[in-house]
């Protein structure tokens, strides 16, 4: 039986000993933040109005957040690279938000459609086949155009080929470079090539997989024996990635043919990756010509270091033109004796 409080007068409930204490709130019981920040607001409201750039998976269908399965579910319009490829990720999330093309060849004429729904309050999502986004993908004119219209603009990040290969390299994260898509015929890839050479960061490059022998042997001649790693069907399956130098890699596709899936490849940094200056090399050079000829002492460094042969060459022949004494001391020395 309830007794009244004699302080506060109210009617004390006793427990009967097998009730549970109430459950302590946990992170899941948090509010979601406000999507584009300020405030914060239940997981299941709708999201304010404005363009959302959702990224989505690379492969495996869990690889989403759960911010962006709300944003693609409220939305009032998706904008896609291929519906297609879209309508399988939503059919397997069971989202039912309407679909419509946006890709490299209809954008100027579906930019403004969309700029009209989003001056209409509109919630509008952006995303690409797989991955984030903008990111070798269609996209940032649509975010340039909001930006003029004083639109908001939300990215929800997620899943990228590029930070997972990059990180799965084993080369240097600190600073890095995408190059996208290389050219697909080899004269403009070399030109293109030739001009990362000098590029004293990692690179990540995309790749179609027919091109990836000829372009790993692309590679090689333009930097050298330097290491690399080739990342095939990332959070799939048959997941695979290769590392080594970029004769090694290259001459490995030439016999094994072109490989399935998408292809990312990572590069290390022009200078190694300590990043070895023209000191130091020929510090290397002086050490190993003493017990080498000077073609092999070369050839040595330039696997050790991952730098580009002709490079090792030349300071190789630069170090042994400053060791030869100049005619003219040649000379007196003669005389003197």
């Amino acid at each position: 039986m309830a007794r009244p409080s004699k302080k506060t007068g109210k009617k004390k409930i006793r427990s009967s000993g097998n009730e549970k204490p109430p459950r302590r709130p946990t992170v899941q019981d948090r509010p979601e933040p406000c999507p584009g920040g300020g405030g914060r607001k239940p997981p299941d409201a709708k999201p304010s109005p404005g363009l959302y750039l959702v990224a989505t998976p690379i492969g495996n269908a869990a690889d989403i957040t759960l911010r962006a399965l709300a944003v693609l579910t409220n939305a009032d319009l998706v904008a896609c690279e291929d519906t297609r490829v879209t309508s399988r990720l939503f059919a397997i999330h069971g989202i039912a938000t309407p679909l419509v093309p946006y890709h490299e060849h209809n954008a100027e004429k579906a930019r403004p459609a969309l700029i009209k729904r989003l001056k209409k309050g509109q919630i509008v999502a952006l995303v690409c086949n797989a991955g984030t986004p903008l990111v070798s993908d269609p996209g940032y004119k649509l975010v340039r155009a909001c930006a003029a219209e004083s639109l908001p603009v939300t990215a929800l990040p997620g899943a990228s080929s590029v930070l997972a290969a990059l990180v799965l390299s084993g080369l240097p994260t600190d600073r890095f470079m995408f190059q996208g898509f290389l050219p697909a015929k080899a004269n403009a890839r070399r030109q293109a090539l030739a001009a990362l050479a000098g590029v004293r960061a990692t690179l990540v490059l995309m790749e179609s997989p027919k091109r990836l022998a000829a372009s790993l042997a692309d590679m090689a001649e333009a930097f050298g024996d330097r290491q690399a790693s080739v990342c095939r069907e990332l959070t799939k399956l048959f997941e695979e990635v290769r590392r080594g130098p970029l004769p090694i890699l290259a001459a490995h596709y030439r016999k094994t043919g072109a490989p399935k899936g998408e292809v990312t490849v990572v590069v290390a940094p022009a200078g190694g990756e300590d990043g070895i200056d023209d000191d130091e090399l020929d510090h290397l050079l002086d050490r190993a010509m003493r017990e080498s000829s000077l073609r092999d002492a070369a050839a040595m460094v330039a696997v050790a270091t991952g730098q580009m042969r002709r490079r090792v060459y030349a300071r190789a022949l630069a170090l042994k033109q400053r060791r030869r004494p100049k005619p003219g001391k040649q000379r007196n020395k003669s005389l003197s004796e």
